[in-house]
C-alpha cells in the first residue's frame, strides 16, 4: 500500500500530482494520500487479468469456491483493520462499518457454495440426441464500486464475477482508495496471480478502463457515471451492469399509526446519513395523519441531532450537494422544522432535516440527495400519493406503509420499481435479486441471479453418429486359424520339459 504525507488544505479530496488526497470528515484534517494508477497501468492490469482469464476459467468451479471461502476468512481475520479504514475516510460509525465487513464476508460465502451448483438446463429433443445448455465465464470484469457501503458491495461483485470463472479488475471509489487497496491485498492471495486486481483513481481511471477491451463492465454509483459507462460500452460491446442512483419514495395511508409510520421514515431517511442506495429521499402522507406524522418525524430528527447519531457526510462536496438542494426547496416555499443549514465546526457534517411544504417541482423531489434529508409532500389520498410515488425517471426501490391489502395489490402493480416493500422500509428475505428500472440503472446487481450477469449460454446438441457400412480391403484378409489349433499350441509353449525331453 502506497501512501505520502503531503498535506492538502482542500477538504476531504484532491486530485493532483500526489494522487488522492484524503482527509478526515469529522474534522477535515489530512489524513494520506495514495498514488493514481496512470494509464500504463491501468492497461498493464487488463493485460495481466486477460492472460489469467483462460487458466481460471479452466479452474473447477468446487475449487473456485474454496478459493472464495479462502477469501472470506482473510475478510473476515482483517474486520477491525478494514472498519478502520471505513471509519476515517467515509466517516462511517466503527460499528457499522463492522457491519458491512460481516455483510461482504457472508456475501463471499454465499457465491462459494451457489458458484459450483449454477449450471446449465437440460433440454427436450430427440431421443436419442443429447440437448443442453453450459454458463460460461465472459472474460475479464471491471468493477467500480461505491464507498456507501464499499467492502459488502465489493464483496457481492467480486464473488460473483471469479466464482463463475472471470478474472477481475476492481477500482474503488476514490473516497475510500486506501480502504479498496486494503481489500484487495487481503482478497487477492486467496487466488492465483493476475485473478483479482485492484487499480485507484479517479474519475480518468474509471474512464479509461470503461475504454479497455474487457468483457464486463459493473457499475454501483450515481446515475450519471454510469450513463457515460452504459454509452462506453455500446462502443466496445462489454456487458454492462448498472445499480445507480434512486430517488426512492415512501407512501404513507390514513389507517396507520403516524408514530410508526414517522420511525420508519426517519429509519430510511437517516441511517447512515441518508448515504444508501435505497434511502428514504421524498414521503407521501396521506392528510388525514398528516399533522401527527409530521409532528412525530421532526421529534425523530431532533433526537438524532441531539445525541450526536448523525454521522457526518463523506467530505464536503456532497455536503455542498445536499445543502443546495435544501437551499433551493426553501426558496420555494418549503420550510425545515428541523435541520436544514450547515453546523459550525470541522468536518462535513449535515443535521438530520425535515422538510415540509415540499411540491414535486423541487430537486428534492425529483432527484437522488443522498443526506439526511426527509422532504414530506401532503396528498389528498392514497391515489394521488401512489401517481407521485410512480413518477419520475428513477426506480430503485419504493415503500409503502399501509394496512389495507388492496392498497398492497395496488401499489406493487403499480410502482415501477426494481423493489416494493410494504410496511418496512429496509428489510427482505436472503436470495432476493432485483432489477433495477429507469435512471437507476439495469441488471441484476445482487443475489444468485447476478452469476447470470458473469456468464454467457452456449446451447449444445450431441446427435447420435449416422450407420454406416464398413469398407473391405482390396486383398483378401488370411484365413482365420482354428480355435482348436490355437489351443494346443499355447499348451505346447507352456508346457514344463519333461525327462525325456532333456535326454
Amino acid at each position: 500500500m502506497h501512501t505520502t504525507a503531503t498535506p492538502t488544505t482542500t477538504p476531504n479530496l484532491t486530485l493532483d500530482g500526489s494522487g488522492l488526497a484524503i482527509s478526515d470528515p469529522r474534522t477535515g484534517e489530512f489524513l494520506w494520500s495514495v498514488p493514481e494508477a496512470g494509464p500504463e497501468a491501468v492497461s498493464h492490469a487488463v493485460e495481466v487479468a486477460r492472460s489469467a482469464a483462460g487458466p481460471w476459467a479452466g479452474v473447477a468451479p468446487a475449487e473456485r469456491g474454496a478459493a472464495l471461502r479462502a477469501a472470506a476468512r482473510a475478510l473476515e481475520a482483517a474486520a477491525q483493520e478494514l472498519a478502520g479504514l471505513n471509519s476515517s475516510e467515509t466517516g462511517r460509525p466503527l460499528e457499522e462499518a463492522l457491519a458491512g465487513i460481516a455483510a461482504g464476508v457472508s456475501t463471499l460465502e454465499q457465491y462459494a457454495e451457489l458458484g459450483p451448483v449454477h449450471r446449465g438446463h437440460s433440454l427436450l429433443g430427440s431421443r436419442t440426441a443429447s440437448d443442453y445448455t453450459v454458463a460460461e465465464p465472459r472474460g475479464v470484469a471491471v468493477l467500480l464500486t461505491p464507498w456507501n457501503d464499499p467492502v459488502a458491495v465489493a464483496c457481492g461483485l467480486i464473488g460473483a464475477a471469479l466464482v463463475t470463472g472471470n478474472t477481475v479488475v476492481h477500482k474503488p471509489s476514490e473516497r475510500c482508495p486506501r480502504l479498496g487497496e486494503a481489500l484487495g491485498e487481503v482478497l487477492a492471495p486467496a487466488f492465483p496471480p493476475g485473478v483479482l486486481l485492484t487499480v485507484s483513481g479517479g474519475a480518468g481511471v474509471g474512464e479509461a478502463l470503461t475504454r479497455a477491451a474487457v468483457d464486463v463492465l459493473a457499475h454501483v454509483g450515481s446515475t450519471a457515471s454510469g450513463e457515460r459507462i452504459a454509452h462506453a460500452a455500446a462502443q466496445s460491446g462489454a456487458h454492462v451492469l448498472r445499480e445507480n442512483g434512486g430517488n426512492d419514495p415512501l407512501l404513507v395511508d390514513r389507517d396507520v399509526d403516524p408514530a410508526w409510520a414517522a420511525e420508519q421514515a426517519a429509519i430510511g431517511a437517516f441511517s447512515n446519513s441518508g448515504q444508501i442506495c435505497t434511502s428514504v429521499e421524498r414521503i407521501y402522507v396521506h392528510e388525514a395523519i398528516a399533522s401527527e406524522f409530521c409532528a412525530a418525524l421532526e421529534a425523530e430528527a431532533a433526537l438524532r441531532n441531539s445525541n450526536g447519531t448523525v454521522a457526518p457526510l463523506v467530505d464536503t462536496r456532497l455536503r455542498g450537494t445536499v445543502h443546495a438542494q435544501v437551499s433551493e426547496a426553501l426558496e420555494q416555499g418549503a420550510h425545515a422544522v428541523e435541520g436544514g443549514s450547515i453546523p459550525d465546526g470541522p468536518g462535513a457534517f449535515y443535521p438530520a432535516t425535515v422538510l415540509l411544504g415540499c411540491t414535486d417541482s423541487m430537486q428534492v423531489m425529483t432527484e437522488e440527495t443522498f443526506g439526511p434529508v426527509a422532504a414530506v409532500q401532503v396528498v389528498p389520498s392514497f391515489d394521488e400519493g401512489l401517481r407521485l410515488a410512480g413518477s419520475g425517471r428513477y426506480g430503485l426501490a419504493a415503500t409503502v406503509l399501509t394496512g389495507s391489502i388492496a392498497h398492497v395489490q395496488q401499489a406493487i402493480a403499480a410502482l415501477p420499481v426494481g423493489t416494493v416493500k410494504i410496511n418496512e422500509v429496509f428489510g427482505g428475505a436472503p436470495g432476493g435479486s432485483a432489477q433495477p428500472r429507469g435512471a437507476s440503472g439495469e441488471g441484476f446487481g445482487y443475489g444468485p441471479e447476478l452469476l447470470d450477469e458473469f456468464t454467457r449460454v452456449k446451447v449444445v446438441h450431441v446427435a447420435a453418429p449416422p450407420p454406416f457400412a464398413l469398407q473391405l480391403p482390396d486383398e483378401p484378409l488370411p484365413e482365420p486359424v482354428p480355435a482348436e489349433q490355437v489351443l494346443v499350441e499355447r499348451a505346447l509353449r507352456e508346457r514344463a520339459p519333461s525327462v525325456e525331453d532333456q535326454r
